[in-house]
């Protein structure tokens, strides 16, 4: 389910995971958070920047998602860089694990979201671009800007 639907507001989306992968397949996961990180990330707290998923003994979890110190959560709050669990089934867990390993992919987390009040990580699994696929991406997509201010002036 992407994140359009409805009853689901986006909260963060790392348009630098498009930008410098080949987004294959897309999953939804909830995430392991305390009661600060929450209050915080409903507020739009959060950094997706840099961040990626690791699986390592059975669970998977992301790492370098940045959710920064709810205001008023003194004594409560937790590093923002610290790595968070992201909840899903482990024969998905192990699916992906397999994919990573076999064809030199990577996951990578696209977006977090609310979902019926629930924080979800909308994750891909991916794989690297190279520079010459990075300028076709951005050549294509100059030319469809130009098509379409073409039709714009008719």
């Amino acid at each position: 389910m992407s994140p359009k639907a409805a009853g689901v507001k986006q909260i963060a989306q790392n348009r630098k995971a498009y930008h410098d992968y080949f987004i294959e397949e897309k999953y939804e996961a909830g995430i392991e958070l305390f009661g600060t990180e929450v209050k915080s990330i409903r507020m739009g707290n959060v950094n997706l920047r840099d961040s990626f998923c690791v699986v390592k003994d059975g669970q998977i979890a992301v790492h370098g998602m940045h959710v920064s110190p709810y205001e008023k959560g003194n004594i409560f709050n937790r590093d923002p860089d610290r790595s968070r669990r992201l909840l899903m089934h482990k024969k998905e867990i192990r699916r992906l694990a397999a994919r990573v390993m076999q064809d030199g992919m990577t996951i990578v987390p696209l977006s977090v979201y609310l979902k019926d009040s629930l924080v979800k990580v909308e994750r891909g699994v991916a794989k690297g671009k190279k520079l010459y696929d990075k300028r076709d991406a951005a050549a294509k997509r100059d030319a469809e800007r130009e098509i379409e201010r073409r039709m714009k002036d008719r």
